[in-house]
């Protein structure tokens, strides 16, 4: 079994910075690429942010200049710097792993449960 557990949400101003980070566990040998999502009420989930295992990254125009996302392979961890934070911004944010290896076999698209970010103007 293999989880995505996120942190670092939280209420802040608009201008303002937070970091969200995601760790996996579960005996993990590797995982592919890593991504993060976002919901905000009454919309669908959008693409923010991902990063493969080879750093290579991929962002959403909403966020570009603004999100950096970054991964440590040692700790099976995934972050996201976000600065200059906007209202519009304000979302519950999802970690996503498109493959994990694992001890027991592979899973695919696992998701963790969510951070609530509020930005206020």
């Amino acid at each position: 079994q293999v989880q995505l557990v996120e942190s670092g949400g939280g209420l802040v101003q608009a201008g303002g910075s937070l970091r969200l980070s995601c760790a996996a566990s579960g005996s993990i040998f590797s995982i592919n690429a890593m991504g993060w999502y976002r919901q905000a009420p009454g919309k669908q989930r959008e693409l923010v942010a991902t990063i493969t295992s080879a750093d290579s990254t991929n962002y959403a125009d909403s966020v570009k200049g603004r999100f950096t996302i970054s991964r440590d392979n040692a700790k099976n961890t995934v972050y996201l710097q976000m600065n200059s934070l906007k209202p519009e911004d304000t979302a519950v944010y999802y970690c996503n792993a498109d493959w994990v290896v694992t001890k027991i076999g592979g899973y695919r698209d696992v998701w963790g449960q969510g951070t609530l970010v509020t930005v206020s103007s």
